[in-house]
């Protein structure tokens, strides 16, 4: 849900900020608000460490490092979507990034994990029916303001 609502409220001061500049851009909101979504993302894979490796399936290794690793990627991620120049292959990565969240978010509402406490008292398979389709914005999101020309 936090996400969502930094992903909105970057949306809405982009948008306010480019039109009072007099270049009102959309697509360019769009843009700088997925980064600010995922520098605020990145942010708690350093905060909420194990929480976040406990979302990955027991036969993966290096837990803590692929989500320190991951962390550092949408930080990229984001200045990627800035730089017209990276913006097109950020895009892709991203999707297929959140495309293969999937099997973790998966994981994790099977498991009951309360990401932020690193606890199995969480929501479980509820917290997919907000999960999955916020995945599908998240994909649309990016494709729209980066790719569709």
């Amino acid at each position: 849900m936090k996400p969502l609502i930094v992903l909105f409220i970057a949306f809405g001061i982009s948008i306010v900020v480019t039109a009072i500049t007099d270049m009102y851009n959309i697509r360019l909101s769009a843009q700088i608000a997925m980064a600010v979504m995922m520098v605020f993302t990145s942010i708690g894979h350093f905060i909420y460490t194990r929480g976040m490796a406990m979302m990955l399936p027991s036969f993966i290794p290096f837990k803590k490092e692929i989500i320190y690793i991951t962390g550092v990627l949408e930080i990229a991620s984001a200045a990627g979507l800035l730089i017209p120049a990276t913006r097109t292959i950020t895009a892709w990565l991203l999707i297929i990034f959140f495309k293969v969240l999937t099997p973790a978010n998966i994981n994790a509402a099977i498991k009951h994990l309360n990401m932020e406490k690193g606890t199995y008292d969480g929501s479980g398979p509820r917290y997919l029916w907000f999960r999955m389709p916020l995945q599908v914005l998240f994909i649309v999101w990016v494709y729209v303001s980066c790719l569709m020309y």
